[in-house]
């Protein structure tokens, strides 16, 4: 510690939204957000992990390229420090020799004083930070100012031994960079991992999250600071970019965070919903898609998806169309058209009979005499997905799919069909979920949402047995067990890895619990195929739950 002089201390968060990739967008954001906080005399400005390159990375930080563009930018940012304005904690990849490490730089007074590496690598999940990042040594203090600061990066904070060396080295404040994903409970995750590390070290901390989506992944803000005794300090909102600057005052006792007014941060199903707009905002604007289009069918997933898309998107940029067959019920027609109406968007009828009709009679010789099957039905889902991508390909909109996670388990979709498409909001929400989001739409409009408040889907797509409506009274429950009980099934296979004796102790029937077993591993292959989608739960399907898709396993009962 360089002494204790100091009595006073403002503390800066840039919590952002940055771009992968972008380095010259970061840059100029950093900028901007820098130019913001000087004029509230901010000291310090901390900024998210790998936050000039954009979080996550994946290979692309391989790229000598890359690393050169981030160091050169990162040079350019600390020389503007020169001007006595704000010094940065700014986050990049780092490169030495053959290795490239997760970094955070200090820039100030010109120049980059000081550079320290995130310790622990992640490699569970979502994260395999180990197949590209080196493991730097055990972090010193970054000494700023009089005061000593830790600067364990976020995993670093997972476990006692890095924020233990910083403090027994002389940190005063935890300041801690985070790229930390959405996924349910996370939040009260995050306060339970740094009120242990706080209450360990007795020192503050100072926890930093970006916002927004990159790919699956969903990034919620909720950036927060603990003092010393485990207080809440500061909360900042959730789901939102927020330029906050912090106060500290030296104490007998240590530094202490002046206490500011707590934002509320949605819990549950608003975080749920509010993570799938979030993610499918800017999975669109970050790619450059001028819009959506979707099938609207009158049910209760692509209702929810349109409603997503037009609270993300506004009205002007979703496109929704109905494909009616002979099996398409009235009352589907009038559901849709009610939706359509209710939200504003553009909304055409393709009737597919003559697309159907004619790819079956070109088929009539080849499978003459064949037994009857699915084939129909598949041809009505894959005219459907062909006049949609024809849409996109014309007119540029990105398709939008609308498949369930409890559809996507266990394979209840048509590849080139309804798995058309370049991004799926429920990807990772089952269809129980898909209900509750549903009426927690229809009564809340959440904060950030373009779409229009009141009741948006009908009752009677809430309540009408679910249905492809690819044959003659069909309904879901035909093919499938019903909702509640396929989705606690699935929650015990997916989710939780439970063993089948005990998933049929639960009271399931063992016949319906082996049904849904060969189904979820016989459907691995439609699941590669399948579009991206926002991550919700611990355990989506391609990032987390990674199953291969030649597979004769099978449990005993």
């Amino acid at each position: 510690m360089t002494g204790d002089t100091r009595t006073s201390f403002k503390l800066a968060f840039a919590q952002l939204n940055p771009v992968v990739g972008d380095i010259e967008g970061n840059l100029d954001m950093a900028r901007k957000a820098r130019a913001s906080l000087g004029k509230a005399d901010a000291d310090l400005i901390v900024f998210t992990e790998l936050y000039l390159t954009g979080y996550p990375l994946e290979d692309l930080v391989l790229k000598p390229a890359l690393q050169l563009a981030a160091r050169e930018a990162c040079q350019a940012l600390a020389r503007e420090t020169a001007d006595g304005g704000p010094a940065l904690l700014m986050g990049l990849p780092w490169g030495e020799g053959d290795a490239v490490y997760n970094a955070v730089a200090l820039l100030a007074e010109g120049r980059i004083e000081a550079v320290r590496y995130k310790v622990i690598l992640p490699n569970y999940g979502v994260f395999d930070e180990k197949r590209v990042f080196a493991s730097g040594p055990i972090p010193a203090p970054i000494e700023f100012r009089g005061l000593s600061l830790g600067v364990p990066i976020c995993e670093d904070i997972w476990t006692d031994e890095i924020c233990q060396a910083l403090v027994e080295a002389g940190a005063e404040i935890l300041v801690v960079p985070n790229g930390s994903p959405y996924w349910m409970g996370k939040q009260a995750t995050r306060y339970e991992v740094a009120e242990t590390r706080v209450a360990e070290t007795r020192r503050p901390l100072a926890y930093l999250n970006q916002v927004g989506g990159q790919d699956e992944l969903v990034f919620d803000g909720g950036s927060f600071v603990l003092n010393a005794d485990g207080e809440l300090a500061v909360q900042l909102p959730a789901w939102e970019e927020a330029l906050v600057v912090t106060e500290w005052r030296r104490e007998d006792s240590g530094w202490h965070c002046l206490t500011e007014p707590v934002a509320a941060v949605e819990e549950g199903e608003a975080a749920n919903y509010l993570a799938c707009v979030v993610g499918l905002r800017d999975y669109i604007d970050k790619n450059g898609f001028p819009g959506v289009v979707l099938g609207l069918s009158g049910g209760i997933d692509s209702a929810l998806v349109a409603v997503m898309a037009v609270d993300a998107l506004g009205a002007d940029r979703v496109h929704c169309v109905m494909l009616p067959y002979e099996y398409t019920s009235q009352e589907s027609l009038s559901d849709a058209e009610t939706i359509a109406k209710a939200l504003h968007v553009r909304y055409d009828i393709l009737p597919i009979h003559e697309g159907v009709d004619g790819l079956s009679k070109c088929l009539e010789d080849v499978l003459k005499g064949a037994p009857g099957d699915f084939t129909l039905e598949n041809l009505q889902s894959r005219t459907r997905g062909t006049l949609l991508m024809a849409i996109s390909n014309k007119l540029g909109p990105l398709v939008l799919t609308t498949g369930n996670k409890s559809e996507v388990s266990v394979g209840y979709a048509t590849l080139y069909g309804d798995m058309n498409g370049g991004f799926n909001p429920l990807k990772d929400l089952y269809k129980g979920q898909v209900y509750a989001l549903s009426r927690y739409r229809n009564v809340h409009r959440p904060k950030g949402c373009l779409g229009p408040d009141g009741l948006i889907i009908p009752e009677s797509v809430l309540t009408k047995d679910p249905s492809a409506e690819l044959k003659p009274g069909q309904r879901d429950v035909d093919s499938l067990p019903p909702y509640p009980v396929l989705d606690d099934i699935l929650n015990c296979l997916v989710e939780q890895e439970m063993p089948v004796p005990e998933i049929i102790a639960r009271g399931h029937a063992p016949e319906i619990v082996k049904k849904v077993e060969k189904m979820l591993y016989l459907a691995e292959y439609k699941r590669r195929q399948a579009a991206p989608g926002v991550k919700i739960t611990e355990r989506n399907f391609g990032r987390d739950r990674r199953y291969p898709i030649t597979n004769k396993f099978r449990e005993r009962t």
